[in-house]
């Protein structure tokens, strides 16, 4: 055949090009990771202790919505599993020459792994409960862990040391690297990094690991069967998904996540301490504190739950570093304000307007308007 008659090579299709919202998103992202980056250069080590809570709460927070938002199960039995993290990270990582307390002597980065993981296997327990029982049946059973966990750290003291001395846990490194003030010396623009800077460097990319991971599913084929069992079980199974499977994986994810936040919550506090009631850093408070965020955030939004734990966390550690300062709360009484009680009535507030005005949080609104602000598309 000539090249008069051979036919006409098919031209390539063209390449999609990412639209201009996405590209000021991604450019967004990149920023704020940058400020973030450099906020241990400008704040001292009051402030970072503030945020790394509240990135405490971004980890635990992305693991609820993942659960309540994504997959429609409502879980009550976060503070259990932060309990759980946390103590798995302390017996795991802690010296196998204490008599009064279990440990085993592992790398703190291999123990923060097992810390997740058992985590994960507990919900993965509990994944037969939940894959029977949904909406407030479901949060009623799953409330049940965190009595079961109050007498566990109560009861467990060759684990959780006890209600009255606690135990300390082992001071994290990576590779070598102790987050501490041990080792060697390190200077940046010349500000020392000390155990402040490194905790948040170390937070900072725990939850940006937990963000990108998260994100991931949800946009995967796993984040599609968890919204096809929220919408409709039987639709769902018709169309070929497993309803247990999904639920139980969604379950044993959010679990996973939470263990991972009780493991960054005792490095914070520097202690495992359990709760001498229902109402302390494990407690039934804990569990309405996340479910605050993933609401305030917008249910099933990996970045409002980090929002939400932006307030819902950080307000009472923003109000107690300015009452030092203006002498806020310096009432004595037993009716006196606090900064955690004010923070409870503000995130209270914010969820009573959310379910009036806006069901779909800030993230919501957020959307609403960054479509405001997207340029018209060019008719051909």
């Amino acid at each position: 055949m000539s090249e008069v008659d051979a036919p006409p090579t098919p031209a390539a299709p063209p390449r999609p090009r990412r639209s201009p919202a996405k590209l000021v998103r991604t450019a967004a992202w990149l920023a704020l990771l940058v400020v973030l980056l450099a906020l241990p250069l400008y704040l001292d080590a009051a402030w970072l202790k503030a945020g790394q809570y509240m990135m405490i709460g971004g980890v635990g927070a992305i693991g609820l919505t993942l659960v309540v938002g994504q997959a429609g199960q409502l879980s009550l039995a976060h503070a259990f599993f932060l309990l759980a993290g946390g103590t798995a990270y302390t017996v795991l990582s802690g010296p196998t020459d204490d008599d009064r307390v279990i440990g085993f002597g592992l790398d703190p980065g291999l123990s923060l792994l097992g810390a997740v993981a058992v985590a994960a296997l507990l919900g993965l327990a509990f994944a037969p409960v939940a894959g029977r029982l949904r909406g407030i049946y479901l949060g009623v059973a799953s409330l049940a862990l965190v009595f079961l966990g109050l007498y566990f750290g109560q009861s467990a003291e060759e684990y959780t040391g006890g209600t009255s001395t606690g135990r300390t846990p082992a001071p994290f490194s990576l590779f070598g690297f102790p987050f501490s003030n041990d080792g060697p010396e390190i200077s940046l623009l010349g500000v020392p990094i000390r155990q402040a800077e490194r905790t948040w460097y170390l937070f900072l990319l725990l939850t940006v690991l937990a963000f990108v991971i998260a994100r991931g599913a949800v946009r995967g084929r796993v984040g599609r069967s968890w919204r096809a069992v929220r919408d409709n079980e039987a639709a769902a199974a018709v169309m070929g998904v497993s309803v247990m499977r999904a639920k139980a994986g969604a379950f044993a994810v959010s679990s996973a996540y939470g263990g991972l936040a009780g493991a960054m919550t005792v490095l914070w506090f520097d202690i495992l301490k359990p709760d001498e009631s229902e109402f302390g850093t494990y407690g039934i408070n804990v569990s309405i504190a996340y479910l605050a965020m993933v609401i305030i955030g917008g249910l099933g939004s990996v970045s409002g739950a980090l929002v939400g734990a932006l307030i819902v966390n950080g307000l009472p550690q923003v109000l107690a570093l300015y009452s030092a300062d203006l002498g806020w709360f310096s009432g004595t009484g037993d009716g006196a304000l606090t900064p955690v009680l004010v923070s409870s009535f503000v995130y209270g507030a914010a969820i009573v307007l959310v379910v009036l005005f806006e069901p779909g949080g800030l993230a919501a609104i957020g959307r609403r308007l960054t479509r405001r602000r997207q340029p018209p598309e060019e008719k051909p």
